[in-house]
């Protein structure tokens, strides 16, 4: 009995310890100490980068403090031999997935390599910063990026032009690349290698292809060194509302590959994106990626490719890929087989219903212990430790399959439960393609090295508990992996979904070590499971909630409302209680659906908002609203339209962008950033003659005097994240 009982505490500490160590599996290898000629060399892009944000001020498009780095960009690019260009542009584009239209004076920056004929490469990274923070990461590290390898490829004999563009205004809404798109130079572009950021560490992922991605996949797949990417995360990003420069240069079908990073993202648009959080690590990675793939596309091309394909890395040791038609017919031939093989051996019912319960049972548990948690702690409490939140809710899974196995696995031998995780697991990854058709690669080799295991046994009776421990080890390196990504991606949560997702690694080996825990006792085994879960998550109730690393988002704001005479405090943080007093409550400010902290605030005098002179101009059954701005030291200045204003199109003369169709019950936002909106002239096309009542909003990134206590008041592991402080003025206008 003790030895069982040891052996069911080290299969849970096992499972624990691969659980937690998953992060190890997209570990980036070390700066190289030392790099021959030719190889992108990280120290060097770092330094460059530090040059160019110089004291680390926020430098958005459009402004005094982003004409300083520009300054530094163009004499750090001619001191390297090349010849920027700066093309002066004010430009208007279409928000994606939502109905909005962002205007913004910019200035791209454009270095032609190589020849001058052939198509193009363009290589493209933002050197705007957000109101916030310096952006070295985003986009700082793309800018490095560029800088280093175009200082390699202006000295190789290159068969194509190399395009290096740094654009401005890409945070207000991709304005530099659509702007871009109006140069001549754009005409010849043939291929595009994007750069961005969404956080400061960890691997360079390659989250975004051209559609159909079967000849970025080659050119990926032959370049990449330590490859990170997977088909799953490219579909899923279609379907989510986040988008990049190459949203902007879709219509041109260009060959596409988008770089970014993703770890610690609570440093991502904030003070703590800077060049001392930056993983130069990270940097190493995106600039060998490339400079690989730039270098392949300009001077030997792969080989021509269709179609789509599906793909994933292996640890970031090599690539996978498949033609997706192949990956579609071998997912229906594994599960008929798996359908035959449970059927035949029996159980089927009780081990699909355990497979099922585990993934079901542990998402309620997790759920049940962060509401609980959170309400006692308000707020993002696993935001400086999310560690122990994530092994706790791993230690769910295994109190669910352990409670499970008891019962409803309590008469099935481990044959049977086997072949129903398997089928489960198939049938879990056709539900996955049918949304996300690229995430049937994650589902295919496990169960398949498993079924190779069963038909083995012929001539060796141990091959299939062989091949499943196998199977699962591939799982791991592959869909824990992704698991790793997944948990820096969705670091806000839902954190309860890491409980279904843990289970497709949990729940085989729990099956494989139906035995040990039978032999411990199956009320033993769950015993000591809850006990476990108990312990860790009480563990992610007592840790820190915020740290100097990992921040609490927390943005202060002067709101009023000049049409109605009220003004507000406002805090926009991640739900905790403001520490200030008054009676600070939950509601929205007019200008936006997100909910914040208000506390009613005394006006600020002399506070003069922005204004606009209009003229009208009727055809038919349209007319076009033309509105010269009046920024009166506005930073930014807004127009919000109702739901029903059914506004066609806007932006500025030679720059008119239309609003997203497909963005349904949403109101209309037209906004112009940086300091040229003084003056500048909007126009709006409407489909009707019916009048519209604009609300006009002006933002300030200052607080007035009297938000020095409020100031003083935020908590010392807190800052301002997306939005900055700022001060807003909303009136409206009849047109």
């Amino acid at each position: 009995m003790r030895r069982s009982i040891l052996g069911l505490a080290v299969v849970l500490l096992i499972l624990l310890g691969a659980m937690a160590a998953k992060s190890v599996l997209i570990a980036l290898p070390p700066v190289r100490a030392h790099n021959d000629p030719g190889q992108f060399d990280a120290e060097r892009a770092a330094g460059r980068l530090a040059f160019l944000l110089g004291d680390e001020r926020p430098h958005p498009a459009d402004t005094p403090a982003n004409d300083f780095v520009r300054g530094k960009l163009v004499m750090l690019l001619q001191s390297l031999g090349m010849q920027p260009i700066v093309r002066d542009q004010v430009a208007c584009n279409e928000l994606f997935k939502q109905r909005g239209v962002s205007c913004a004076r910019v200035r791209n920056v454009i270095v032609v390599l190589g020849p001058p004929a052939g198509k193009a490469v363009l290589l493209n990274a933002h050197y705007d910063s957000t109101p916030v923070g310096p952006g070295a990461g985003d986009d700082g590290i793309g800018v490095a990026t560029l800088l280093e390898v175009g200082s390699i490829l202006q000295k190789r004999a290159l068969k194509r032009p190399v395009i290096l563009l740094f654009n401005e205004g890409e945070e207000p809404g991709l304005v530099g690349a659509r702007a871009f798109l109006a140069d001549p130079l754009s005409r010849n572009v043939g291929s595009l290698i994007n750069l961005e950021a969404r956080g400061v560490s960890g691997p360079a992922n390659m989250f975004e292809t051209s559609v159909p991605n079967g000849p970025a996949i080659a050119l990926f797949s032959t370049t990449a060194a330590h490859p990170v990417a997977n088909s799953l995360s490219t579909d899923v990003y279609r379907l989510m509302p986040n988008y990049t420069d190459v949203n902007s240069f879709a219509d041109r079908h260009w060959l596409t590959l988008n770089i970014a990073p993703i770890g610690n993202e609570t440093r991502y648009h904030s003070a703590g994106d800077n060049l001392a959080a930056l993983d130069h690590r990270t940097l190493q990675h995106m600039g060998d990626q490339t400079l690989a793939a730039a270098e392949r596309l300009a001077i030997d091309p792969p080989a021509a490719a269709s179609g789509n394909r599906i793909f994933m890395d292996v640890s970031g040791r090599t690539l996978i890929s498949l033609p997706l038609i192949v990956g579609v017919v071998l997912l229906v031939a594994l599960l008929i087989a798996f359908a035959i093989i449970g059927w035949r051996r029996g159980g089927m019912v009780r081990g699909v219903a355990l497979a099922v319960g585990t993934m079901i049972g542990s998402a309620a548990v997790a759920w049940i212990a962060l509401a609980a948690i959170g309400a006692i702690r308000h707020g993002m409490f696993w935001r400086a430790a999310p560690a122990w939140s994530h092994l706790a809710t791993y230690a769910s899974v295994i109190l669910a399959a352990a409670t499970l196995l008891a019962t409803l696995g309590g008469k099935a031998d481990r044959t049977q439960l086997r072949a129903a995780f398997w089928l489960t697991f198939l049938l879990l990854g056709g539900a996955i393609g049918l949304a996300a058709p690229g995430g049937i690669i994650f589902f295919l080799f496990p169960p398949l090295i498993v079924l190779l295991g069963i038909i083995a046994t012929r001539w060796w009776q141990p091959a299939e508990r062989a091949a499943t421990w196998l199977a699962i080890l591939f799982l791991y390196v592959t869909w824990g992996a992704m698991l790793a990504l997944l948990e820096e991606l969705l670091n806000g949560g839902p954190m309860w979904l890491f409980g279904p997702l843990g289970a497709l690694i949990i729940l085989p080996v729990l099956i494989e070590a139906a035995p040990v825990i039978r032999s411990a006792g199956l009320r033993f085994a769950g015993a000591a499971s809850a006990i476990l879960a108990i312990i860790l998550w009480g563990a992610a109730a007592a840790a820190p909630a915020y740290s100097a690393d990992r921040q609490q988002r927390f943005v202060i704001e002067h709101a009023t409302d000049l049409d109605r005479g009220k003004s507000w405090w406002s805090v926009v943080n991640d739900g905790k209680p403001v520490p200030a007093p008054g009676q600070w409550t939950r509601g929205k400010l007019p200008h936006s659906e997100r909910p914040r902290w208000l506390l009613p605030a005394p006006a600020i005098d002399g506070l003069t908002p922005p204004t606009a002179d209009s003229t009208v101009a009727a055809n038919g059954q349209t007319r076009t609203i033309s509105l010269v701005l009046h920024a009166n030291g506005a930073d930014s200045v807004g127009l919000i339209a109702p739901k029903d204003a059914d506004i066609r199109a806007a932006g500025v003369d030679g720059s008119m962008r239309p609003f997203d169709r497909s963005a349904k019950k949403q109101k209309y936002y037209l906004t112009c950033s940086g300091r040229s909106c003084d003056g500048l002239t909007l126009q709006i096309v409407a489909g009707s003659n019916k009048p519209i009542e604009f609300m006009l909003v002006g933002a300030r990134s200052v607080l007035p005097d009297r938000a020095r206590p409020l100031l003083a008041a935020r908590p010392q592991n807190a800052r301002p994240q997306y939005l900055s402080d700022q001060t807003l003025t909303f009136s409206r206008i009849r047109l």
